[in-house]
């Protein structure tokens, strides 16, 4: 089997991170196999159209499985851990996760207009545009600065910094 690796990216509301993460996995997609992992803290994400089979199947509880000869969607209505998850997804070379500030995952923390030093804890990197003036910032030394605008400055982040699992 192949090494699989993961990395995780982090930020406020609006920062810009599902953008950035649609980008890198665009890239990469052309010669690896890409996961993507979201999490929906305010259990936001609408899935499923009310009334459809598949809605109504997930509406049970049940773990439901749809297939179809262009894809399969797995709804599931317990939360799993990192572990089960990539268990599930099982065929990957890199694994995007966009939240969970918990998992132990190396992490750019994503910003524009203003950095939220809280983050620097849980992050290894940060991606920041010409919005933020870095200047204003006592940004850790351990801390890589990136060009969110650049994102094939992020991916090569990504290849050297992300954790093999």
């Amino acid at each position: 089997m192949n090494k699989r690796v993961a990395v995780a990216f982090t930020g406020p509301s609006n920062s810009g991170k599902t953008t950035l993460v649609e980008k890198i996995a665009k890239t990469l997609i052309v010669k690896s196999k890409v996961a993507i992992i979201k999490n929906d803290p305010k259990d936001k994400a609408q899935f499923d159209v009310e009334g459809k089979d598949s809605y109504k199947f997930s509406q049970t509880g049940a773990e439901v499985v749809i297939t179809s000869p262009t894809r399969t969607t797995y709804f599931s209505q317990r939360e799993k851990t990192l572990d089960e998850i990539v268990s599930m997804l099982n065929d990957f070379d890199i694994l995007l996760v966009e939240g969970l500030k918990t998992l132990p995952l190396p992490r750019i923390a994503i910003f524009r207009n203003h950095i939220d030093e809280s983050y620097f804890e849980c992050s290894e990197a940060i991606a920041v545009d010409e919005s933020v003036n870095l200047s204003e910032y006592n940004i850790p030394k351990d801390i890589t600065i990136l060009d969110l605008n650049h994102t094939e400055q992020i991916i090569e982040w990504i290849h050297t910094h992300a954790k093999e699992i």
